[in-house]
């Protein structure tokens, strides 16, 4: 009872946080409410399809294409930095794709979810496999904005790969044990299709111990050259 009165709390507080936020590409709260018990987050309604299908589609995405998301998507981001708000679940399925003009918006912060991990250790979901950074499988680890960018990075990563990066409890445990890093750099395969700097940026974002990061969404963007 204690957690789920800890949890409604942080519930309601990243609503009212995510309230403030009046930005295009970050999900518009619009209302939040307790009812039966528990509470809700009313959201505005986008007609669109998530960042996954088009990832899943069997067409090569055109890095022109690819690039016009990622400069919004980092708009929005930044806003929420700037806020000391951290997003902490970036996933395909997270992103949503407007129908109308293809531009997109974040959804499903997990700020909630993150607070009560520190509470209980009953809680699962909490981390999604191959998007989820090292420091975010520990209820103390060190989460900061370098957080929320390995999490756009492993979502470029299965953008230009068709394939979602590898977990990084197993790319931390091979570098521990002195062996070489499991996943393919992206620059390795997809150097064809897309640009160096793209690809290596994606790369930066994806290193495994956080302070080798980007630690700005303002240093990524540098990077990417957008």
């Amino acid at each position: 009872r204690e957690d789920f009165v800890f949890g409604l709390e942080k519930f309601e507080r990243e609503a009212r946080t995510l309230a403030r936020f009046k930005h295009p590409n970050i999900v518009e709260v619009r209302r939040f409410f307790r009812a039966n018990g528990t509470a809700y987050i009313v959201m505005k309604y986008e007609k669109g399809v998530d960042f996954e299908t088009v990832i899943e589609s069997p067409d090569n995405m055109y890095e022109d294409d690819l690039r016009a998301i990622i400069g919004p998507l980092l708009d929005g981001l930044a806003a929420v930095h700037s806020q000391g708000f951290l997003h902490r679940d970036i996933k395909p399925s997270n992103i949503y794709i407007r129908a109308g003009d293809f531009s997109p918006v974040l959804l499903d912060f997990g700020a909630a979810r993150a607070a009560l991990k520190t509470r209980s250790q009953k809680m699962t979901a909490l981390v999604t496999p191959g998007y989820a950074p090292f420091e975010q499988y520990s209820s103390d680890g060190n989460n900061g904005p370098w957080s929320d960018i390995y999490g756009i990075g492993a979502v470029l990563y299965a953008a230009v790969t068709k394939d979602r990066p590898r977990e990084a409890t197993e790319r931390m445990a091979a570098l521990v044990k002195g062996k070489p890093d499991p996943q393919i750099p992206a620059a390795k395969r997809s150097e064809k299709l897309f640009s160096a700097d793209l690809l290596a940026a994606i790369d930066w974002a994806l290193k495994v111990p956080e302070q080798d990061r980007p630690q700005t969404v303002a240093e990524f963007r540098d990077a990417l050259g957008i």
